[in-house]
């Protein structure tokens, strides 16, 4: 186990409504999400003392500091590629408490990105850039392959190739994600379950995948607190003590088109992350009660569980036809409906809702709940927690 384990812990959590239209702007929604955050732990914006967002978030930490009341930050840190950045801006807040250079760090994600700017869509000056990424980006750009979904669809294209994967078996995350969200209340789709057959009748985004097949867009924030293992006891709620934190990157790794390795089946980064997470707790896959997988797209739930030894390559398929992702199955995932059933902030809810499963309040809890693994965005440099109870 590595120095930084049991040593940190979430204390609050705290978010706005997900919502398609949320009538305000990005900085309020991330000032309400903090506020609420404070509030759950029991402390107060002087109590913060450092801040971790994402590159791609629009508020400043300044501003957010002084809408929410913050005074002086001795740490404020921001973490890169997207939805890879979830469980890295927690692994960065708790190095930073652990070592002392802050006592109180919020983490927080806010966007409008079904009113804002929505990511999903063609954005043909990413292969014109003057950068590293905009140089990789040329060589495909420019020919169609401009949308995360056909990046993805690529490289699913291969792995049902590879395995025998279905379409089928995409569906059945789909299924299973809205079939949680729909007991959520908190979840868009509260109340909307789907089938295999809407699944299969949804119309084409990408050959091989289908609109339900994609996460949604959506307007909101999320926002957490970490302090110390020991304070955060002393606190209003029960802490989630962050038993394992790590980021990846792998091999040859191009942003979510790496697609000159060997073999593009797989999602090294997340096995650099997985290894990292089970050497610093001490702890197998078999000790995980449930799982916060990032579901931006179906295929790469798929990949995730095998690439963290939940399933041996080319099983994944198996382990999900026979139920084994739904509540009472042998792994639970996303018991919240994840990003295809819940909300798409960028992962910061599946955080939320690790901790909530922790302290035995979630909506569909999972029983017995010791430890929780939560990933972060795939396909890019990527990272991932364990969270435990005290």
């Amino acid at each position: 186990m590595s120095s930084l384990s049991g040593r940190t812990a979430v204390a609050g959590i705290g978010a706005t409504e997900f919502s398609k239209e949320s009538g305000r702007s990005e900085l309020h929604l991330a000032a309400e999400a903090v506020f609420a955050a404070l509030d759950d732990a029991g402390l107060s914006p002087s109590d913060v003392d450092g801040m971790v967002t994402y590159t791609q978030d629009a508020n400043d930490e300044i501003a957010v500091a002084r809408e929410v009341g913050i005074g002086d930050l001795s740490f404020f840190s921001r973490v890169h590629y997207g939805g890879g950045a979830a469980c890295g801006t927690v692994l960065h807040a708790a190095m930073a408490v652990a070592t002392g250079v802050a006592e109180v760090v919020v983490c927080y994600r806010a966007f409008n990105e079904r009113s804002g700017r929505r990511f999903g869509q063609p954005n043909t000056r990413l292969g014109g850039e003057p950068s590293s990424q905009g140089l990789e980006m040329s060589w495909h750009v420019p020919y169609g392959l401009i949308t995360p979904a056909a990046w993805v669809a690529m490289f699913a294209r291969r792995y049902m190739h590879q395995y025998g994967v279905t379409s089928e078996d995409f569906g059945r995350v789909a299924v299973a994600m809205r079939r949680h969200a729909s007991t959520n209340p908190a979840a868009w789709f509260h109340g909307r379950p789907i089938t295999l057959a809407d699944h299969q009748a949804s119309k084409w985004i990408v050959d091989p995948l289908h609109l339900l097949d994609c996460c949604q867009e959506s307007d909101g924030a999320v926002a957490l607190v970490v302090t110390t293992e020991e304070r955060a006891r002393d606190l209003r709620r029960s802490p989630a003590v962050i038993t394992a934190a790590a980021q990846g990157s792998g091999t040859g790794q191009m942003m979510m088109t790496s697609y000159y390795r060997d073999d593009m089946t797989g999602l090294p980064e997340m096995g650099v992350v997985g290894r990292k997470l089970w050497k610093e707790s001490g702890l197998s896959p078999s000790e995980i009660q449930t799982a916060i997988i990032y579901d931006h797209f179906t295929p790469f739930v798929l990949t995730q569980l095998e690439e963290l030894g939940f399933c041996e390559r080319g099983e994944a398929k198996d382990f999900i036809r026979n139920g084994g992702i739904e509540i009472d199955g042998h792994l639970p995932v996303n018991p919240h409906g994840g990003q295809l059933g819940e909300a798409y902030i960028h992962g910061m809810n599946g955080i939320a809702e690790a901790v909530r499963q922790i302290r035995g309040t979630a909506v569909n809890q999972v029983a017995g709940v010791q430890n929780v693994l939560v990933t972060a965005g795939t396909g890019v440099p990527t990272s991932g927690l364990i969270l435990s109870q005290g």
